[in-house]
């Protein structure tokens, strides 16, 4: 059913695999790649009916990841790959780049190349593989391609180069990260980022990974040898005759119009020359219209160039080595944390920088899992920056690029997140273009993260190169204008410090360049780019030693582990709670360390105390400030340490008793108090005031009237023999109004039955009695109940006169008093309980 092929190759000890034939059977093209787990699947389609109506080719690449190829669920509500991400838009570029240069001039067909990733090991990146595998699935399409290309990453580790280093190698331990692709005989493509690597090590870099995926080129002219579809055969555009007419029409108008240095008025002179040729040959003569603005193109292509290359003389006057004028200017938008105004020649960039906290980092989900990026920066291109009517919207895909390169070329440079533990979002607003707008957002950038007081090791600038080959002949032009990098055959742009290279691009529109044109280029881009840096300095030459004032400032503690849940509270509610009141923002990381954020002092110092307040344990004898939250009779409650409490008695104030508090303290007041007692089990403080007043000899406190009153009544004389009970008999206490207990009607209990019946038997019936007679139980220490008196339950009737209190009070203070007051309690407690029970 399959007609599979297969070809396996050796790649500096891995195996690379290409197969066809299984998958994607009815694209022209579809190569599947493999190495280690990581598995990408590259399809290519082409419309063999050229598209009308378009001079130029229409390639479209996209590069997708599936989240199934590394075996997880995408986040979000749907649940589902939707459009494509930062990531997936550069890989589609980076594939783009060095395959559009190979089809040939005057192919318009549309184009599309599709490279899906299937599965995904972290130790082999998709991204040079899809380079891989677009370029075999062109090569073995049939669609006119002019030659393989191939592609490697280069680290450096150590002091060495390393081929295709793993990711986690590359975003810990590598000094670059560095793609290269091309062909056989040249470089097409270069994207990297270092850590302010040296020219020469940067060429040897790019020479190196080229010469490491020769390889590669050759197993895929080999296995397009032996599974290639034939070529199409396709009638390229042939506009000879045409371009000897608008030649002869607009020359000389043409070089005119280019004399113009402003490019607006230069353009709106080329504008008017372009309307008179098309209204002679298209309006008058009645030729294609295409052809006839192509091949004005072509001609304005040709005066530029030749003038460069014969007369060493640019569009604007310059020659290859001079930069355009450069001004710079820092903190002109008043409210921001930072902002620089970058302008050189015709090309202008605000670059505003905001500071925040961790909660303001980018979330990242990708095939590496989720990450938070702590710098952002974001590239804006309107169409107003060149004087046109555009659409206004998401950023595109070369928006997307400028902003990237412009990440890679600062990244190197920021300070640890130790050491600066903000969130940095720059802002690259182009409010004019005439080229290396991308090159003016590094260097704004880096001069407003300096006037922000974000920390830079060094100032940052970018150039942008350009070249111009006729043959063996060539020129390398510095910091290229629009109009340079549209006709010429190079942008190389290359940003770092004084000291080395952080970043580095280059894209090229002809087969490739050598060794020595990239020697030159960066030669001469190390010179441009020491006097860019030079005009920078003189705005702002080293990051403010501190933050702008419009800046949050984060403070940094730590606390116990074991009290992060104290500080969060129960659903967040304590952390709130400070939020609230500090108004500032708190970040609690897994290890303790909590970073307050704040824009004013006074914030930082609330949440600083409120949260030592809940972690810190206070002392006896420590000091705090505080302020009175509530006052009560005893005392006033005292807010301190942030959210402690404690009790500050009255009589830390005065001893004079019966006083106010109100007196001395009122609500809010500030106090200095020092702890005096603390119970560590119920968590309860007291408190002092730090100055506490002297009381007089006479106004002493009540601590000291109650050790006082100790210390008397152990002074005391001991008591007199008590003798003979002088208390009087009780019979003066009253007659005992109620009748005789025979008397007092039948025994309720009795009435018992109808309520269930008294599961006890009558008394009569119970038996002989269980207890013991009186006299066996030992010596009653009572005297029988005929001589202690008259029966007390006698004397009920005139309990609620109680005339007799103090006399019962006395008789309790005795030993015998007491007990006998103890039984008749005891006594009076059953009759009580026997009441409510009937």
């Amino acid at each position: 059913m399959f007609k599979l092929h297969t070809k396996i190759i050796d790649w500096n000890g891995k195996t690379l695999e290409l197969e066809t034939g299984k998958i994607a059977r009815q694209a022209d093209a579809a190569v599947v790649v493999k190495m280690g787990g990581t598995v990408v699947l590259c399809t290519v389609v082409g419309n063999k009916k050229q598209k009308e109506g378009i001079d130029f080719f229409p390639l479209t690449v996209n590069y997708q990841e599936k989240f199934y190829a590394i075996g997880k669920i995408p986040g979000g509500f749907n649940k589902r790959e939707s459009k494509p991400s930062e990531h997936e838009t550069l890989v589609s570029r980076l594939i783009d780049r060095p395959i559009r240069p190979l089809f040939p001039q005057g192919f318009y067909n549309e184009v599309q190349i599709v490279c899906t990733v299937l599965s995904y090991d972290t130790d082999y990146e998709a991204d040079v593989l899809s380079i891989i595998g677009a370029s075999a699935a062109l090569t073995i399409s049939g669609i006119p391609f002019t030659e393989p290309v191939a592609a490697t990453r280069v680290g450096y580790i150590d002091g060495k180069f390393v081929l295709n280093q793993t990711y986690e190698e590359t975003k810990t331990i590598s000094d670059l990260d560095l793609i290269v692709s091309g062909t056989e005989s040249s470089v097409l493509m270069v994207e990297s980022a270092a850590k302010e690597l040296s020219e020469e090590l940067m060429l040897e870099a790019v020479m190196f990974g080229h010469k490491q995926f020769q390889p590669i080129i050759q197993a895929i002219k080999e296995f397009a040898a032996e599974v290639g579809k034939p070529a199409w055969e396709v009638s390229l555009v042939d506009n000879s005759e045409i371009d000897a007419k608008v030649k002869k029409l607009a020359e000389k108008e043409l070089k005119a119009a280019y004399a113009e240095i402003q490019k607006q008025a230069r353009n709106e002179k080329i504008n008017a020359v372009e309307d008179k040729v098309t209204a002679e040959l298209v309006t008058n003569q009645g030729l294609d219209e295409i052809k006839v603005k192509s091949a004005f193109k072509n001609l304005q292509k040709d005066l530029v160039r030749n003038n460069i290359l014969d007369n060493n003389q640019r569009i604007d006057g310059r020659n290859p080595k001079e930069i355009r004028n450069i001004v710079g200017e820092v903190d002109f938008l008043p409210k921001t944390h930072g902002s620089a105004l970058f302008t050189r020649g015709e090309t202008q960039a605000i670059c505003v920088t905001t500071l925040g906290t961790e909660s303001s980092e980018q979330m990242v989900e990708n095939l590496h899992g989720l990450r938070h990026d702590r710098f952002m920066l974001h590239y804006n291109f309107p169409p107003f920056s060149v004087g046109e009517v555009g659409r206004m919207g998401a950023p595109g895909r070369r928006e997307i690029g400028h902003g990237k390169l412009a990440f890679r070329a600062l990244t190197a440079i920021l300070p640890p997140k130790e050491e600066f533990p903000y969130a940095i979002r720059v802002v690259s607003e182009i409010t004019e273009s005439n080229g290396s707008s991308s090159m003016a957002t590094v260097c704004g950038s880096s001069m407003s993260m300096m006037a922000a007081g974000v920390p830079l090791k060094s100032s940052v600038a970018g150039i942008a190169m350009g070249l111009i080959k006729e043959g063996e002949k060539f020129s390398v032009l510095s910091d290229i204008m629009g109009d340079e990098d549209y006709l010429g055959d190079m942008d190389f742009k290359v940003a770092g410090t004084a000291k080395g290279i952080t970043a580095l691009q280059m894209d090229i529109k002809i087969n490739g360049i050598n060794e020595e044109i990239m020697k030159i280029a960066l030669s001469q881009a190390s010179e441009g780019r020491l006097h860019i840096l030079g005009k920078m300095d003189e705005a702002i030459s080293t990051s403010r030693s501190e933050l702008n004032e419009n800046a949050p400032r984060i403070t940094s503690i730590k606390i116990e582990k074991d009290k992060i849940r104290e500080v969060i509270g129960s659903g967040g509610k304590v952390i709130r709670d400070i939020c609230e009141k500090s108004g500032a923002e708190i970040n609690i990381a897994d290890d303790g360390t909590v970073k307050i954020a704040s824009n004013n002092d006074a914030g930082t110092q609330i949440a600083l105390n409120m949260i030592k307040g809940i972690t810190t344990n206070p002392e006896i004898g420590d000091v705090y400030d505080g302020v009175v939250i509530k006052l009560v009779d005893f005392g006033a409650i005292i807010s301190f340490f942030g959210v402690r409490e404690g009790l500050l008695h009255i009589s830390e104030l005065t001893n004079e008793r019966g006083s106010n508090i109100s007196n001395f303290l009122s609500l809010g007041q500030a106090v200095k108090v020092k702890v005096i007692s603390l119970d560590h089990r119920t968590g309860k403080v007291k408190l002092t005031l730090k100055d506490k007043p002297n009381f007089s000899d006479d106004k002493k406190s009540s601590s000291q009237e109650s050790e006082e009153s100790t210390e008397s009544e152990s002074k005391r004389e001991p008591r007199e023999p008590r003798g003979e009970d002088k208390r009087e008999p009780r019979e003066p206490r009253g007659e005992d109004k109620r009748e005789p207990r025979e008397s007092r009607g039948e025994d309720r209990r009795e009435l018992r039955e109808p309520r269930g019946g008294d599961r006890r038997e009558p008394r009569e019936s119970r038996g002989e009695d269980r207890r013991e007679p009186r006299e066996s139980r030992g010596e009653d220490r009572h005297e029988p109940r005929e001589s202690r008196g008259e029966d007390r339950h006698e004397l009920r009737e005139p309990r609620g006169e109680n005339k007799d209190r103090d006399a019962n009070f006395s008789r309790r203070k005795s030993g015998n008093g007491h007990k006998a007051d103890q039984e008749r309690t005891s006594t009076t407690e059953i009759a009580k309980k026997k009441k409510r029970f009937f």
